[in-house]
């Protein structure tokens, strides 16, 4: 942990004793969080540290123990089996793990976004109000592809964060949300929506090795109008070009909800020798990442390098082995935010961005009641790791 960090966490009192609740879902990254965060309390030092305002401060476990056990009929209630009174209260739920099940009926079910976000509710139900403060960090803002009225359709994005805040919790910390604006639903409470550009790019330098880094060899692409700004962001700190896809689609008719896409349309100066980063919210299908690396290709790119938040690879695995295999694609990088498979894990082309030690950070600076704006703002820090790659040091 840096002298920086160390100084600004101690300058204020614990809002409270830490208290974190990782449901089923989300344990794994919810274990790596609290080794980071015990870690940190144990070495750090304060003058204050055997005062009552710090009672609790330094532990060997910032989890309680907490489960949602499941009646045969596949009805469920949350249960908190310590106490959390006065507890600066962390929940974590991903949203997006379908590895999970349980039984209905004598039947295995998998649990869908429904199921966790029920979940969910029911944990803040058990804690009954008792805690100093909730928040809730939800990588994957649920129903967030839900994000605005087309036609008669419902809102659920903007109805659950309501429903979050009627329950009782102060803050909500998301990942990448599909469309920052459905905050506006809960204009008086705290919304933060973060971006992993940081760990993407720490990803790629520590995995590929012979990358230059300027506007001659290398770009930013973002695949659809709708994410500019992720891109304009990335190409910015790294002073590199920008280009974008636009999707021409059919508006004529409807395959699987939605108006198919006719062409990819780019906007852009010549990616002819250089290599490219394409990044994006999600991967779902892979569908259209890979129709914009097969263009890229076919306009002479060198290498092509995909960077989401969220891969839930929901058509499987085959059609980017096959890229990868074919050339067309190097490596993507995805965050380990949401569940990831061991199939997917095992991926040559693959490459792991672990966002445990960033949400350690901010739930020790927001228990600190300190500002998190140098963490949500990783500029300082892409440059560092940027001036380290160009020196050839270890990242």
């Amino acid at each position: 942990m840096s002298q920086r960090e160390e100084t600004r966490n101690l300058e204020t009192i614990p809002v409270g004793s830490l208290g974190i609740i990782p449901l089923e879902g989300c344990k794994s990254l919810g274990q790596k969080v609290d080794d980071y965060l015990v870690e940190w309390r144990t070495v750090r030092e304060s003058e204050h540290k055997n005062s009552l305002a710090f009672s609790g401060y330094q532990r060997d476990s910032y989890i309680l123990k907490a489960k949602v056990p499941r009646f045969g009929s596949g009805e469920a209630k949350g249960m908190i089996l310590e106490s959390v009174r006065g507890t600066d209260l962390y929940i974590l739920v991903d949203v997006a793990n379908y590895s999970l099940t349980y039984s209905l009926c004598g039947r295995e079910n998998h649990m869908s976004p429904d199921d966790h976000y029920q979940d969910l509710k029911r944990i803040i139900a058990a804690v009954g109000g008792k805690a100093r403060r909730i928040t809730v960090i939800m990588p994957f803002l649920y129903e967030s592809r839900q994000h605005k009225r087309t036609a008669r359709e419902s809102l659920d994005c903007a109805l659950a964060l309501q429903e979050l805040v009627h329950m009782g919790v102060d803050n909500i910390i998301t990942f990448d949300a599909h469309d920052p604006r459905v905050q506006n639903a809960i204009p008086l409470h705290g919304f933060e929506t973060v971006q992993p550009t940081y760990q993407f790019i720490k990803g790629l330098l520590r995995n590929v090795d012979d990358l230059q880094l300027d506007s001659d060899h290398m770009m930013v692409i973002s695949p659809d109008e709708g994410g500019m700004g992720r891109a304009i962001y990335m190409a910015n700190v790294l002073g590199l070009d920008m280009g974008m896809f636009y999707k021409r689609r059919d508006y004529t008719r409807i395959v699987d909800g939605r108006n198919p896409i006719v062409a990819h349309e780019f906007l852009g100066s010549s990616v002819e020798g250089k290599d490219m980063i394409i990044i994006d919210d999600m991967i779902s299908s892979g569908e259209s990442v890979i129709e914009v690396a097969t263009a890229l290709k076919e306009r002479r790119a060198r290498k092509v390098f995909i960077c989401t938040t969220f891969g839930l690879f929901t058509n499987g695995l085959e059609r980017f082995d096959k890229a990868y295999q074919s050339g067309i694609i190097d490596k993507v990088l995805t965050t380990n935010l949401i569940y990831q498979t061991p199939e997917l894990l095992s991926r040559e082309w693959y490459i792991n961005c672990d966002m445990s030690k960033y949400i350690a950070y901010l739930i020790d600076t927001l228990n600190h009641d300190a500002s998190i704006s140098d963490l949500l703002d990783p500029n300082e820090r892409i440059q560092k790791v940027v001036g380290k790659y160009k020196r050839g040091e270890r990242i």
